[in-house]
């Protein structure tokens, strides 16, 4: 992971907003909990669980309230997001989704929520695909383009830097994890939206969940007052009754080895 790149940024990011994260991750939540509540799961219960990108753990916390029986590892880069996640797991390790420090055939259930949106998806699911044993499922959610739209449109014209990462299609994805010889998929998309009492509200909001400024030509520094003006202009027309929006682009997926 060499300095400087867009994983190196992503992992520093998330590194810093551990502290604030579990109070800001209102979306985050809400995602994890629509991705347990529609993997379906008939016969034997899973044994073993890789939570691959656990942050603080919630997902983890979830699965085990799902199968109080299963080990649940947890796996992150950021190692201060794995060291608040301890209570919620079995065995944590801090590593790449990329690069999986575990045995072929490992898990009964691959589990990442809104991770793969920060990897490469052929390299996630290939090493996915090989520590699932024959039978074994893959659940996931990520980002797909539309997130943060709003967030696009009110920085446009406004620098020259890509504000939001540039997130994949779920045909994409879907194609991604044929790849990985993974069958039998499920994707589902749906669109998730906060509503903020004013702009920098949400922003700080973004920031808290260590996901901001991350692109791959992210700014540096502050906007001068001139420019942060003309920004929270443009993000007024988004305006609603609710506040101002910040909408998260998900897809569900599910599939089978």
């Amino acid at each position: 992971m060499p300095p400087g790149s867009i994983k190196h940024r992503v992992r520093d990011a998330f590194d810093r907003a551990a502290a604030t994260y579990d109070g800001a991750a209102v979306v985050q939540r809400r995602v994890c909990d629509r991705l347990l509540a529609e993997l379906a799961w008939d016969g034997d219960p899973p044994e073993s669980i890789l939570d691959a990108g656990c942050g603080t753990g919630y997902g983890a916390a979830s699965l085990h309230g799902r199968w109080p029986a299963a080990r649940v590892a947890g796996l992150d880069f950021a190692p201060a997001m794995l060291a608040l996640a301890r209570t919620a797991l079995d065995d944590r390790l801090a590593a790449d989704l990329e690069r999986l420090p575990f045995a072929a055939h490992s898990f009964d259930l691959w589990w990442s929520s809104l991770s793969i949106q920060w990897c490469d998806a052929d390299a996630a699911f290939g090493e996915a695909a090989r520590v699932l044993r024959p039978g074994g499922r893959i659940a996931f959610s990520t980002l797909c383009p539309d997130t943060f739209a709003e967030v696009r449109a009110a920085f446009a014209g406004i620098d020259g830097h890509r504000h939001t990462l540039p997130f994949n299609e779920p045909d994409a994805l879907g194609q991604a994890l044929e790849r990985a010889g993974l069958r039998g998929m499920r994707l589902v998309r749906e669109r998730h939206t906060i509503f903020y009492p004013d702009l920098r509200t949400l922003l700080r909001s973004i920031k808290d969940i260590g996901a901001h400024n991350v692109g791959e030509d992210g700014r540096q520094g502050m906007l001068g007052r001139a420019a942060w003006r003309r920004v929270e202009a443009a993000y007024e027309q988004f305006r609603t009754p609710a506040g101002l929006p910040a909408s998260y682009d998900v897809l569900l997926g599910y599939a089978s080895k």
